[in-house]
């Protein structure tokens, strides 16, 4: 990149720091938080602010049907576009909703209180912060006389606690964007290439109820259901010798969150559900998982007599493997932030699963990238008192406007 380039997505950012951050505020300020899934007024908030910025918004009401099929109440999708001229269209996408605040806060969660450095608040840094990030290093490209050719997208979605798919995967879907390459939410001090997927299971074991005082008159679910977890977790020991390629990122994992059942305790129990996630490193297959837990479930209820077994799929998400193109991505990325940042910013997986598997799905090549700690912890991310670093904000959009320019530029290396 140009010096004076440089300097002068520098000077944008400087002079703009007090507007970049009662922007965040603003959105801190109007909750969203999923579930209960009720978003649309954020949209509308976030559309006018971005509106005022000089973006081009186009809004998709997500119809209340397809909401609901999605244990959601309402969104909109905002999908915020700057041309400037023929070229390839980079995809930034952020989520706008967040969980519930809970307790424990010394702050009000939507205050968006700024105290030594730090903004607190439900849904700062998860994903806030990032909405701030990209929309304000679009406009910094967007105010120079010689910007470089292409056309800039921030997707701005709500349900990302809900797994993405009435926000990213609709927007792709639909064909409301086409995209190049996409960047979506992560920290600032690393670049995440690659991730894991996840596979919920929701296992109901069906029986006979009966007496206590006669139990062999009924078919105990509950008797049946043990079997089955001890075989999970016997199946689980094998995950152990299993390992991930993409640093950050080790073995699958297998944990039974959920389980309610039965009558009485003086009731043989006829039903017994439980739910499981599994985690699926970049190198696995999806279906090959589902199908491996399926038989490990079916063949431990197949000697109880009188015993069925229901198998749902609540979630099935793609983990997100690292491309030749997303590497390529990441290390221009890693060079900047290293250089911005002045400490080495590398690469890396994380066991978590995001909606930038909708992009990497369709071809897209994607990368997260963002505002944040090195940490997740350090930003209390679904805890209490929820911060970001002010800091990181300025220097998080500094990176990703001086990446555009080169990536646009044909500088990619």
């Amino acid at each position: 990149m140009q010096e004076d380039i440089a300097q002068r997505i520098s000077d944008y950012l400087d002079a703009n720091r007090e507007r970049q951050i009662e922007f965040l505020a603003a959105l801190v300020q109007t909750p969203a938080d999923n579930p209960p899934g009720d978003c649309a007024g954020h949209g509308d908030v976030t559309g006018k602010l971005l509106e005022a910025l000089g973006f081009e918004v186009t809004r998709d009401p997500v119809p209340q049907g397809i909401c609901e099929r999605h244990s959601m109440q309402s969104a909109t999708n905002l999908i915020a576009r700057v041309k400037l001229g023929e070229g390839p269209t980079i995809a930034f996408n952020a989520h706008g909703d967040a969980v519930r605040p809970g307790d424990g806060w010394n702050f009000d969660p939507y205050g968006a209180e700024v105290r030594d450095g730090y903004m607190y608040g439900r849904g700062v840094a998860v994903s806030k912060s990032d909405i701030a990030t990209y929309a304000f290093a679009i406009r910094a490209l967007a105010e120079l006389k010689d910007p470089p050719k292409g056309i800039l997208e921030l997707h701005v979605t709500y349900d990302e606690e809900a797994g993405g798919y009435i926000g990213p995967k609709r927007i792709l879907a639909e064909g409301l964007s086409r995209p190049d390459f996409a960047i979506c939410p992560g920290f600032s001090y690393d670049v995440i290439t690659g991730h894991d997927g996840v596979l919920h299971l929701e296992v109901t074991v069906n029986g006979k109820s009966a007496h206590a005082a006669w139990p062999d008159t009924g078919y105990d679910a509950l008797r049946a259901t043990t079997v089955v977890l001890e075989a999970l977790y016997q199946h689980r020991e094998g995950y152990r010798s299993i390992h991930s390629s993409v640093p950050g990122i080790d073995s699958p994992t297998l944990v039974v969150g959920l389980i309610k059942g039965g009558i009485n305790s003086n009731v043989v129990p006829d039903s017994v559900t439980f739910r499981l996630d599994r985690r699926v490193i970049p190198e696995e297959k999806l279906a090959d998982v589902e199908a491996s837990l399926k038989a490990v479930i079916e063949r431990a209820v197949a000697g109880f007599p009188g015993i069925s077994v229901n198998i749902s799929t609540p979630i099935a998400a793609d983990p997100l493997a690292p491309t030749p193109e997303s590497n390529q991505m990441a290390a221009v990325i890693s060079r900047l932030a290293s250089e911005i940042f002045g400490s080495t910013v590398g690469t890396t997986g994380v066991p978590l699963y995001t909606d930038a598997r909708h992009y990497a799905a369709k071809g897209i090549p994607t990368v997260l990238y963002g505002t944040g700690p090195k940490d997740p912890l350090d930003a209390n991310v679904h805890r209490a008192n929820e911060r970001i670093k002010v800091s990181d904000l300025r220097l998080a959009t500094e990176v990703v406007a001086r990446f555009t320019y080169d990536w646009l530029s044909g500088q990619r290396k």
